[in-house]
């Protein structure tokens, strides 16, 4: 990954996003696409697309979430602590003990979740407490302390940063989903430079963690021909994950072309045919019921419209220390791409049935 592409991921991990507070995260995001793409849109809700306009009939969308997970201020104490309430899917066993951030109308506050001191606890008070019981630590001393300085529904992330580790691989909160936008924007790049003859829509969606919610308005609205939906997806090639939650996919083995259920069989194969042309690996992952990502919403809109999870391998989902690996993002850039320049090619993506003979 070059600088330019390594200062936009970083940029994008930097900008706290959580569903519902998208806004600074996805303005990241259209100044980057604006470099090169012939439209932007965004809806009222904050959903983003960016435009390539080719001169060929098929339209193809790939789209990532722009938001993450996080928690809100749902009640200040008399004695100036803040009480939570989550915002998506966050996890209580990894919150107690770290530090944090509340993003106010009037900027950033730090703070700690409290976890009381290993000496104090009792043994029965190990149990993770629910998210709704903890509380953050402003260093306030009483209420009106608090209340001047944050309001009730403020935003609140973990304050984790971005590291590097061993090779390329890196550690953040947000990898889920900055990592997806990124590859939506550099895949719109290279259909762009390489004058892709399908017009080409490049998507961050919004309140992903939340239901899916902007995938259902942007699928609606842009009714493509085709999406590939880009999100993370889990490394299972670490001790602590039980074997029947384990699969093949690995970090830096590739990206994931997920097959069954929504994932269309055309789209399917297109993606594995391009991958094999290119000379990427990909990995596979079976989803028998459901992708749980946005493809969920964009394949029932409109009647149907072909759709394809494309994951990127993620260890430690929805903690503050997602590990990714570079080499899967740029070799999913690539793969996307190389998808969009020969879309035409594949298109139409519907499923074919053979005439029968009358009878």
């Amino acid at each position: 990954m070059d600088d330019t592409r390594r200062d936009f991921l970083e940029s994008l991990l930097d900008t706290a996003s959580p569903s519902g507070f998208e806004r600074s995260s996805q303005q990241v995001w259209i100044e980057y696409v604006s470099q090169f793409a012939d439209e932007i849109r965004t809806d009222d809700y904050g959903n983003a697309v960016a435009v390539h306009e080719g001169d060929g009939e098929c339209e193809i969308a790939i789209a990532g979430h722009g938001d993450e997970i996080g928690f809100m201020v749902r009640d200040i104490t008399e004695d100036g602590y803040l009480r939570l309430s989550r915002i998506g899917g966050s996890d209580r066993t990894v919150t107690r003990g770290q530090h944090v951030t509340v993003h106010t109308d009037d900027g950033p506050v730090s703070g700690v979740v409290g976890q009381t001191a290993i000496h104090l606890r009792d043994r029965d008070e190990d149990a993770v407490a629910d998210v709704a019981e903890q509380h953050v630590d402003i260093g306030v001393s009483d209420g009106e302390a608090a209340r001047d300085r944050v309001e009730i529904g403020d935003s609140v992330t973990f304050t984790s940063g971005l590291h590097s580790l061993a090779g390329t691989r890196l550690s953040a909160r947000g990898m889920d989903n900055s990592v997806g936008i990124w590859t939506a924007a550099e895949a719109l790049r290279r259909a762009s430079e390489a004058d892709a003859a399908a017009t080409v829509y490049a998507v961050s969606t919004v309140q992903e963690e939340l239901g899916l919610q902007g995938a259902k308005m942007v699928g609606f609205d842009l009714d493509p021909d085709a999406v590939v939906a880009v999100d993370v997806t889990h490394a299972t090639d670490t001790p602590d994950v039980p074997g029947k939650r384990s699969s093949d996919v690995e970090l830096g083995g590739g990206p994931v072309v997920a097959r069954g259920s929504v994932n269309h069989p055309r789209l399917v194969e297109s993606l594995r045919s391009v991958a094999d042309e290119e000379g990427l690996d990909v990995q596979l992952e079976a989803t028998g019921i459901q992708t749980g990502t946005d493809a969920d919403a964009f394949y029932t809109q409109r009647g149907g419209i072909p759709s394809v999870n494309l994951g990127l391998p993620n260890r430690y989902m929805h903690t503050p220390v997602e590990v990714i690996d570079t080499e899967d993002l740029t070799d999913a850039a690539a793969l996307l791409g190389a998808f969009a320049v020969t879309a035409e090619s594949f298109a139409p993506f519907g499923v074919d049935f053979e005439a029968g003979d009358g009878a």
